[in-house]
C-alpha cells in the first residue's frame, strides 16, 4: 500500500481549481509516495501542517502518512485551521484511515474535543481550581465555560454568601439575583462530568468549603447551635449560626420535622431563630437538623392507638398515594388511593379539612406508617 508524505518545503500553497476533478495540491503530494506505517480509525496523531487553502488542509502525520481535512470537517475547523500556518503541528484524530486518494481523513475538532474532555479530568481527579466567567444564568444555576466545553453551576453549587436567598422562593426573583452574576469570574472545582452527554458540572461550595474546614472544627456532630434562617429552598432551609454568621449549614426537607411536609416554608421563614442539632460535618459543610431536638411522636403511637381502632382525623392534603390525615399529636395517618374508585372518588367522599371517622388497619411506629380505611 503506497501513502503519501512530503515535507513542507516541498510544496507551495495554490488556489482551488474547481475546474479540474483533482485537486491541485493532491497532484503535487501524489508525486511523492512512501510506505509508511498503517493507522488506524480513531488514532489520535500529531499532524503538522504542510499546506492550506479555502477547502482544504494536508497534514503530515509524522511518518504514518498524509492526512487531509476536507468537506464538512474542513467547515467546523475553520477557526482552528486560521490560526495555523505551514510547519505548525496540532492533534488530529483519524476518521478514514484511507480514502479513495490515498490520504487518511483527519478530524482537528474532533482531537480538540477528546484533549479538552482529557483536561477536565485531569482537573476533577486534581481538585484544583479553576477561574471561569459567567456567561449566562436560568432558573437552576449559572451557565459558564470550561475548557470551550459548555458548562454549569447548579444553584446548589454556589457558596452560601451568593446563593439567592429568596423569601419566598420565586423563581423570577431567582433568576434576577443569578442575572447579577453573568461577566463576572469566579472561582470553581470539577463536580461531575460526562463527555458522552456532554455534561460538565462546576461547583463554587467545593472551593469555599475548603477555607470552612479549619472553622469548623471547635464543632462535633451532636452539638446544639442557635441558628438564624438565612435562605429557604424547596429541598431544605440555610441557616446560620449565631455565634460565628460566616457558617451556613443546611437543614435538609427531610430534617426540618417528624410529620410529612411539601415545602420547607410550611414551618419556617428567613429571619426564624431557632435550635438545631448538628448531624454530619464533611468537606467543610455542616449538616443540620430541627427535628433531632423535637420529641418523637412516634414513639407514643403504639400508646395511642391500635390496629381495628376507630379513630377521628381531618384531611390535610392529597398526594399520589391517597389523602394524608391528621390524627393529633403530631402525627399523620394515610388512606390508600385503592380504597377508591379514582382520585376524583376519593376527593369527592374526602374534602380537605373535613374531619371523619377512620379506622386503624395497619399501625407500624418504626416505618412511620399509620393506614387507614374510612369507616362506612
Amino acid at each position: 500500500m503506497h501513502i503519501l508524505l512530503v515535507s513542507a518545503h516541498m510544496i507551495e500553497i495554490v488556489n482551488d481549481d474547481v475546474k479540474k476533478k483533482e485537486h491541485p495540491l493532491a497532484r503535487i503530494l501524489r508525486s511523492n509516495p512512501q510506505l509508511t506505517v498503517p493507522l488506524k480509525d480513531g488514532d489520535t496523531v500529531e499532524a503538522t501542517l504542510l499546506a492550506k487553502d479555502l477547502r482544504r488542509a494536508y497534514f503530515d502525520l509524522r511518518g504514518k502518512g498524509t492526512g487531509i481535512v476536507w468537506g464538512v470537517e474542513h467547515v467546523q475547523a475553520r477557526e482552528i485551521l486560521k490560526g495555523l500556518k505551514a510547519g505548525d503541528a496540532i492533534q488530529a484524530t483519524v476518521l478514514q484511515a484511507e480514502n479513495d486518494e490515498g490520504y487518511s481523513d483527519i478530524s482537528l475538532t474532533k482531537a480538540m474535543w477528546q484533549k479538552n474532555w482529557q483536561d477536565v479530568r485531569q482537573l476533577k481527579d486534581s481538585g484544583d481550581l479553576c477561574t471561569v466567567k459567567i456567561i449566562g444564568a436560568n432558573t437552576g444555576g449559572l451557565v459558564t465555560e470550561l475548557q470551550n466545553i459548555k458548562a454549569f453551576i447548579p444553584v446548589s453549587q454556589l457558596s452560601t454568601e451568593n446563593y439567592p436567598h429568596v423569601e419566598d422562593g420565586n423563581k423570577n426573583k431567582i433568576l434576577e439575583e443569578l442575572k447579577k452574576f453573568v461577566g463576572n469570574e469566579m472561582e470553581v472545582k470539577v463536580l461531575d462530568f460526562n463527555p458522552k452527554n456532554e455534561k460538565l458540572i462546576l461547583s463554587q461550595r467545593e472551593v469555599t468549603g475548603e477555607g470552612m474546614k479549619e472553622v469548623l472544627e471547635k464543632y462535633t456532630v451532636g452539638d446544639t447551635v442557635e441558628v438564624i434562617v438565612s435562605g429557604v429552598a424547596d429541598f431544605g432551609v440555610f441557616v446560620r449560626f449565631v455565634d460565628n454568621p460566616n457558617i451556613e449549614g443546611l437543614v435538609h426537607i427531610s430534617e426540618i420535622d417528624h410529620r410529612l411536609i411539601d415545602s420547607p416554608k410550611e414551618v419556617v421563614k428567613v429571619q426564624d431563630a431557632l435550635r438545631a442539632k448538628i448531624i454530619e460535618i464533611k468537606d467543610g459543610k455542616v449538616s443540620l437538623s430541627f427535628k433531632a431536638l423535637k420529641p418523637n411522636p412516634w414513639d407514643e403511637a403504639e400508646k395511642l392507638f391500635a390496629v381495628d381502632q376507630e379513630v377521628e382525623g381531618t384531611v390535610s392534603k392529597y398526594n399520589p398515594f391517597g389523602a394524608l390525615v391528621g390524627l393529633g399529636n403530631d402525627l399523620q395517618g394515610l388512606i390508600h388511593i385503592s380504597e377508591f374508585a379514582s382520585m376524583d372518588d376519593m376527593k369527592k367522599e374526602l374534602e380537605l379539612g373535613k374531619k371523619y371517622t377512620f379506622v386503624v388497619t395497619q399501625l407500624k411506629p418504626a416505618e412511620k406508617r399509620i393506614i387507614l380505611k374510612l369507616k362506612k
